[in-house]
Order: C-alpha cells, then structure tokens, then sequence
C-alpha cells in the first residue's frame, strides 16, 4: 500500500465529565501524576503513552475514547486516508509544541486520529 507507515498508537484522549475526580482516577491508574494539568486538559505520560483527559470532550466534541496514530506526514496520511474512503472530520491543524493533529472517520463512523511531530 502507498504512503508512509504509521508510528504506532502512542496517544489515546479521553472525555471527561468531572475533570477534578477522573484526573485522580487516572493517577492512580498509571501510577504518574499529570505532566501537564490545566482546566481545559489534563496529560499523563507513562509507559511510552500519553493519556489526555479533555473536559466536555473539548471543541471537538468527542464523546468516546480517540486513539491517535503518529505518523511522519499528516497531510499524506490524509489524502491517502480518504482516497481510501475515510471522511476528515479535523483537518489537520497546530495544537502547539510543534504538533500537528487532525481526525478522520472510517465508513462505520468511528474516529482515528493522526498526530504529527515536527
């Protein structure tokens, strides 16, 4: 198949309601506390993962669980993502530190998300 290889799963966010109470269940699941903890977002690190609690489920609205695939080239991964009929729901846009994110959603509706690292 085309195009470059994913990096693996590395980053899976998470809606939260209560974002005080679900930050202390997620500390003492993974054992860290957050590295970054703020009133929008919440992120652990911990066994090579990040795990980001998002109150509300943010602007985006999620309402599950999104994992993100890291890849080397955003924009390829895209085109090639709806040439194979993916539907972008994100365009691919700055969320700082260098990173770019994006999500698309496969035929049955569910969302895949794609992060780059510059």
């Amino acid at each position: 198949m085309a195009g470059s290889s994913p990096l693996g799963i590395r980053t899976v966010l998470h809606p939260v309601s209560d974002l005080p109470t679900a930050t202390a269940v997620y500390a003492a699941l993974l054992g860290v506390p957050p590295t970054t903890d703020s009133t929008y977002y919440v992120g652990f690190d911990a066994a090579g993962q990040h795990v980001g609690l998002v109150p509300g489920g943010g602007p985006q609205g999620m309402t599950s669980p999104v994992t993100y695939w890291h890849v080397p080239d955003i924009e390829a991964k895209l085109a090639e993502l709806s040439a194979a009929g993916a539907t972008v729901t994100e365009p691919a846009h700055e969320v700082g530190g260098d990173r770019l994110v994006a999500t698309v959603a496969d035929p049955d509706g569910n969302v895949l998300g794609l992060i780059q690292d510059r």
